[in-house]
């Protein structure tokens, strides 16, 4: 949570209980077998049918106890019946729309104060996923560690959770925080690039709260994880580049944190699309890690959540720099501000002879939770252009 830390506004709009009832006991049915974004083996993988791997997510739901505790900043007749159930009711109405491939959850998960359990609190949150037998990772923000858990004891009971990809640290490597690692998406099976990570998908902790005496405020991404990323990124580039089928240019990677960049006050409003409601609650410091970003040269966007009535991208020095909006309803947001879910949408390449390749385009919109669940803000964040179609070489190779 941003905009100062300790500030908590709610929904205007909840959905009564009795109806709410109904489609949380409805939408929990949920699906039965593999989902459509993983091979046989269980791994991510692009789309056969249509050559796509579809992302939700969602920011900053600050589960607590569930039924028991109540929306923020309601309107005083809507404050009976809505609860922590209206966010639960949200996520299956959104992903049942989008049917995505992989749930991304991108921190303040649980409001740990208020929370009397936090184990089941961040059952209760993720439920629709697992439900739904959904694929999903999750990284950690600055409140989920401020019950019953230690920020390490949030982080691994995330990872033991059903269906869930999300990672510790990376093995035998000195790195600060819990939760960074990264995710592979190969290509489509049964074509050339399917043992390929064509779109790689990393996952940091930007921390809490300071802990240096001398610097207030939020914490930061630290050099041991940069370093990290960067190694990590360097190695996925060769073995894309340098692996037959051999390609000529990076995978496109995409970020994941919670506390937004100080670069992200770098946008007014002619230039990013959505909205910019309250300050960009980032670190007092630079650590630098936007520029890592930048040196990597995979990175085409990075997403985060923190500040709840925040939802805008806006693009510098080549990456696209978005916020999600504030999905949960035991947090602050804006009175006739719908809560909200960021879908991105990877499109691959198809050659002249019908067969996926690598990826062409990135898109995203948003998706409401107002009575049409709109779809708003749908823009294209990276595009590989259309002088940049590939053919394909007798080797599988691209020239």
């Amino acid at each position: 949570m941003g905009g100062g830390g300790l500030r908590r506004r709610g929904a205007d709009r909840p959905v009564p209980l009795a109806l709410l009832l109904v489609l949380v006991a409805a939408a929990g049915k949920g699906k039965q077998g593999a989902h459509a974004g993983s091979s046989s083996s269980g791994r991510l993988q692009f789309r056969r049918d249509s050559g796509t791997f579809k992302v939700v997510q969602v920011a900053d739901m600050h589960y607590a106890d569930g039924r028991t505790t109540g929306c923020e900043d309601v309107p005083p007749s809507q404050v009976a019946g809505c609860s922590d159930l209206n966010t639960t009711a949200f996520l299956y109405r959104v992903f049942r729309a989008e049917d995505p491939d992989l749930v991304i959850f991108t921190g303040d998960n649980i409001y740990g104060a208020d929370s009397t359990d936090a184990a089941k609190s961040m059952d209760a949150a993720i439920a629709p996923a697992i439900d739904m037998k959904l694929p999903w990772a999750a990284v950690i923000g600055n409140h989920d560690q401020e019950g019953t858990l230690s920020r390490e004891g949030v982080m691994r009971h995330l990872v033991g959770m059903k269906n869930s990809l999300s990672g510790l640290n990376p093995e035998g490597v000195e790195i600060d925080g819990y939760g960074n690692y990264n995710l592979e998406v190969s290509g489509v099976e049964g074509t050339s690039l399917a043992e390929k990570s064509v779109l790689n998908l990393y996952f940091l902790d930007s921390g809490d709260y300071s802990t240096v005496p001398s610097i207030k405020g939020y914490g930061w991404i630290k050099a041991s994880q940069q370093v990290w990323f960067q190694q990590t990124s360097s190695s996925l580039q060769r073995k894309y580049m340098n692996e037959n089928p051999k390609q000529k240019e990076p995978a496109p990677g995409l970020v994941f944190f919670h506390i937004p960049l100080p670069e992200f006050s770098s946008f007014t409003a002619v230039n990013f699309t959505g909205v910019k409601q309250e300050g960009i609650s980032s670190a007092s410091i630079n650590s630098g890690f936007f520029a890592s970003m930048v040196e990597a040269g995979d990175v085409r966007a990075a997403f985060i959540g923190h500040d709840h009535i925040n939802d805008f991208c806006g693009k510098l020095s080549g990456i696209q720099l978005c916020y999600a909006g504030g999905f949960g309803y035991h947090a602050y947001g804006k009175a006739g501000w719908s809560r909200r879910a960021r879908v991105v949408s990877v499109q691959l390449e198809k050659t002249y002879n019908g067969e996926w390749r690598g990826v062409k385009s990135i898109k995203t919109w948003k998706r409401l939770d107002d009575p049409h669940l709109s779809t708003i803000d749908s823009e294209v964040l990276w595009n590989r252009g259309s002088n940049g179609r590939r053919k394909k070489n007798p080797d599988g190779s691209n020239s």
